[in-house]
């Protein structure tokens, strides 16, 4: 399940800057992975070819460091269980992969915004009250009503 602390998040395991993170703790596997490949074709438009190489049409051949920080973040979440990732690093683009994510694992991430999870049915415990949501519009109800960001 996908869990999302709202607001500023003090904790030993927490990484404000996925992006610098990655840059210093990816591991090869984790570029190759399936479900990396499709987050990266999805969010970044770009083919892995291999673990340092990957094929953007905006940018050419570029390396694993210069993937977009969202694509980062979700790497990293979906590959190190042991941070608390700082999910605003996310456009709204990642919201679908967070849920997809959060099908498979437990997962906390924090957010510091309102990322749009879209109209679809979804479950997504909001930390700070222990409360499970259901939908985008319930999630926003729960994060306004108790001034979380």
């Amino acid at each position: 399940m996908l869990s999302i602390f709202y607001g500023d998040l003090n904790s030993k395991n927490y990484i404000f800057d996925p992006d610098t993170f990655f840059d210093n703790t990816y591991e090869d596997e984790w570029i190759t992975d399936d479900l990396s490949r499709k987050m990266i074709e999805d969010i970044d438009k770009s083919v892995v070819v291999g673990p340092h190489l990957i094929d953007s049409p905006v940018l050419g051949p570029i390396s694993q460091k210069e993937l977009s920080g969202g694509v980062k973040t979700l790497i990293l979440i979906n590959n190190d269980s042991k941070h608390v990732f700082n999910a605003s690093a996310c456009g709204d683009n990642c919201a679908k992969w967070l849920l997809e994510i959060g099908k498979n694992k437990n997962i906390t991430v924090r957010l510091g915004y309102f990322m749009d999870f879209g109209k679809s049915p979804l479950e997504i415990k909001v930390v700070n009250t222990g409360k499970i949501v259901y939908s985008g519009e319930e999630l926003d109800r729960e994060v306004i009503e108790n001034d979380l960001i």
